[in-house]
C-alpha cells in the first residue's frame, strides 16, 4: 500500500474504521469511490461532513430525533409507563418494526466489559433512576445484545433498578447467544419482546 498516492491511503484508512471492514475490503471501497462522477463524490463528502450538524438526538432519552422532536418523549400516544433501555439509538428502529412495542426508550451508548473493567460511572444509571422515579414507571425492559458485556450490564442494571419497583424484564427467548440486534431478523426480535423474562 506504500506505493499508492498518499490521500489514496488517507482513504483506505478512513474506511478501515468503519466496523468489520477490513484491509482488503477498505481497499476495495477506496478504488470503486475513484470511479465515481466528482458530483457524486462531493455530494458524499458534504453529506458526510454535515451528518453531525443535521442529525440530532434526543437529551432526554438519547434517540435519534427530527427538527429537534423527539418522535418517541413527545408522542402522546406511546406508553408512557414502559421504558425500555436499549444500548444504541439505532435499536429502537429495530425494535419499533416489530409493531410489539409503543412505550418510551433509554440509550445507554455504553456496555460495562468484565473483561476491561468499565468504569461503571460512564453509564447514564442516573438519569435512567430519575426517568423512572419522574413519569412513575411501572416496567422497564432491558432490551440489550446477548453478549458478554450486556449480560453485565443487565445485571448491574437489575441490582441498580430494583430498589425502584418496577418490574424488570430482559429481552431473552429467540436471541441467540452472542448476536446483536443488529443481525436479528424482525420475526425473532418480535418473539423475543413477547417471551421475555422477568429478571
Amino acid at each position: 500500500m506504500s506505493k499508492y498516492p498518499s490521500h489514496l491511503i488517507r482513504l483506505i484508512e478512513s474506511l478501515r474504521r468503519l466496523p468489520g471492514v477490513g484491509a482488503r475490503t477498505a481497499e476495495r471501497f477506496a478504488f470503486h469511490l475513484l470511479t465515481w462522477p466528482g458530483e457524486k463524490l462531493k455530494d458524499l463528502g458534504e453529506t458526510i461532513g454535515s451528518a453531525l450538524d443535521k442529525i440530532s438526538f434526543c437529551s432526554e432519552c438519547g434517540c435519534m430525533q427530527t427538527e429537534e422532536k423527539c418522535p418517541y418523549c413527545t408522542s402522546p400516544t406511546r406508553d408512557q409507563q414502559t421504558l425500555c433501555i436499549i444500548h444504541s439509538p439505532k435499536d429502537a428502529f429495530a425494535i419499533e418494526e416489530t409493531h410489539q412495542y409503543s412505550g418510551l426508550y433509554h440509550v445507554l451508548g455504553s456496555l460495562l466489559s468484565p473483561v476491561d473493567q468499565f468504569d461503571e460511572g460512564a453509564l447514564p444509571i442516573q438519569e435512567v433512576r430519575a426517568r423512572i422515579e419522574k413519569l412513575g414507571i411501572k416496567e422497564v425492559i432491558i432490551a440489550l445484545d446477548s453478549t458478554l458485556e450486556a449480560d453485565a450490564t443487565a445485571l448491574f442494571l437489575k441490582e441498580e433498578l430494583a430498589p425502584l419497583g418496577a418490574k424488570l424484564s430482559r429481552l431473552a427467548y429467540g436471541i441467540p447467544i452472542g448476536s446483536t440486534l443488529d443481525f436479528v431478523d424482525g420475526g425473532t426480535l418480535s418473539r423475543a419482546f413477547s417471551g421475555r423474562g422477568q429478571l
